[in-house]
C-alpha cells in the first residue's frame, strides 16, 4: 500500500463525510495509517472501520452514505457475505435468553428459504420483537461465525411489523461417513474479544483489530467420506465439546501443561478419526454444519475407515 494510494482512500472517505463532520483528509489518513501500518489491517478492512467509525459520528445510517438508494432485499438463504448492509422480510421463530447485557434481544429469523440468527443491539433503542410476527427489516448488518453468517439490528435499523404469515423454510441436510480428516484451525482457538467481532485470531492478530488478547474457543473443521464423496463439516463449541468430550476448560489446561495448544487437536484427533458418524445441519457453501451428531460405529483404524468408505 503506497502512501499514494492510502491518500486516495482517504480523500473518498474525507468527501463523504466533509458536510457532516468537522475533518480534514490528515485526519482521516491518519487513521487509516495507524490500522494499515501499526496493525497490518487490510485496507479494505481499515476502510471499512474508518467509514463505520464516522458513520456513528455523524450519526448517519446506511441510506445516507449511499445517497438514499438503499439495500438489496435478500432471502436468507442468499446470504453469503459478511459486513453487507441488507433488508430482509422475515418472521421471529424463536427468542431466546440473551447472555449479555450489551445485547437487547438474540433469536432466530425465518422465512421461505431458511433461517438466520439475529442480535439486537441495547444501545440501538430499538423496538421489541415478538416470537411469531414477520417483519420488514430495513438496514441490518451481515456477519460470520463458525460459516454461520448472522445478521445484526443496529440503531440504523428499521422494524416494521407485517400483517402477514411466512412458512419457515427447513434448509438442512444429513450427511454421514467415516472422519478422515481434522484440517488445520482445529482445536483450542482464539478469537478477537472486541464487541461484534468473532474473527479467528492469527498469531494474536486480528484482521480488524490488530493484537488484541483473545477469547478461548473450541472447533473442528472435520472431512467425513461416505465412499463417493467427501463432506467437510464444521463442529461449534458446543459441538466440538460433545463429539470430543472434551470441554473447553479441560482443552486449556491440556494446552497449558503442554505449553503447546496443539496438543488439543492431537487429542481430538485420537478420540474421533476412523469413527463413522451422522451430521445434521444447515449448509454454507462447501461446508456442512453440525447442528446434531450421532456416532454410527466404533472406533477403527482411521486408514481402514477411508479405505472401507472408498470400497462403498
Amino acid at each position: 500500500m503506497t502512501e499514494t494510494d492510502l491518500r486516495t482512500h482517504a480523500e473518498e472517505i474525507h468527501d463523504q463525510f466533509s458536510d457532516r463532520l468537522d475533518l480534514t483528509v490528515e485526519e482521516v489518513e491518519e487513521r487509516l495509517g495507524t490500522l494499515v501500518d501499526e496493525y497490518q489491517v487490510p485496507v479494505n478492512e481499515a476502510r471499512r472501520s474508518v467509514t463505520n467509525t464516522y458513520l456513528d459520528d455523524a450519526g448517519m445510517d446506511r441510506d445516507d452514505l449511499m445517497g438514499g438508494g438503499g439495500n438489496d432485499e435478500k432471502e436468507i438463504q442468499d446470504i453469503d457475505t459478511a459486513e453487507e448492509w441488507i433488508d430482509i422480510t422475515a418472521k421471529v421463530v424463536e427468542l431466546w435468553d440473551a447472555t449479555s447485557d450489551a445485547v437487547a434481544q438474540v433469536g432466530l429469523l425465518g422465512d421461505e428459504t431458511g433461517t438466520v440468527k439475529f442480535t439486537k443491539w441495547s444501545k440501538s433503542d430499538l423496538p421489541e420483537l415478538e416470537e411469531g410476527t414477520v417483519y420488514s427489516l430495513r438496514n441490518v448488518v451481515t456477519d460470520e461465525y463458525e460459516g454461520r453468517f448472522s445478521v445484526k439490528l443496529n440503531r440504523t435499523t428499521t422494524i416494521e411489523a407485517l400483517d402477514e404469515d411466512i412458512e419457515v423454510g427447513d434448509d438442512s441436510v444429513e450427511v454421514e461417513g467415516a472422519l478422515v480428516d481434522i484440517q488445520s484451525g482445529s482445536g483450542l482457538i482464539k478469537r478477537c474479544p472486541e464487541e461484534d467481532c468473532t474473527r479467528v485470531l492469527q498469531n494474536g492478530r486480528c484482521s480488524e483489530h490488530g493484537e488484541v488478547e483473545g477469547e478461548f474457543d473450541l472447533r473442528i473443521k472435520g472431512v467425513l467420506d461416505d465412499g463417493d464423496s467427501v463432506h467437510e463439516v464444521i463442529f461449534d463449541q458446543e459441538a466440538t465439546e460433545n463429539l470430543t468430550g472434551i470441554p473447553l476448560e479441560e482443552a486449556k489446561e491440556m494446552a497449558m501443561d503442554a505449553l503447546d495448544t496443539s496438543v488439543v487437536a492431537d487429542e481430538m484427533r485420537e478420540k474421533t478419526l476412523g469413527r463413522y458418524y451422522r451430521v445434521t445441519g444447515p449448509t454454507l457453501g462447501r461446508y456442512v454444519l453440525a447442528n446434531e451428531t450421532e456416532q454410527l460405529t466404533d472406533a477403527v483404524d482411521p486408514e481402514a475407515a477411508l479405505i472401507k468408505a472408498r470400497s462403498i
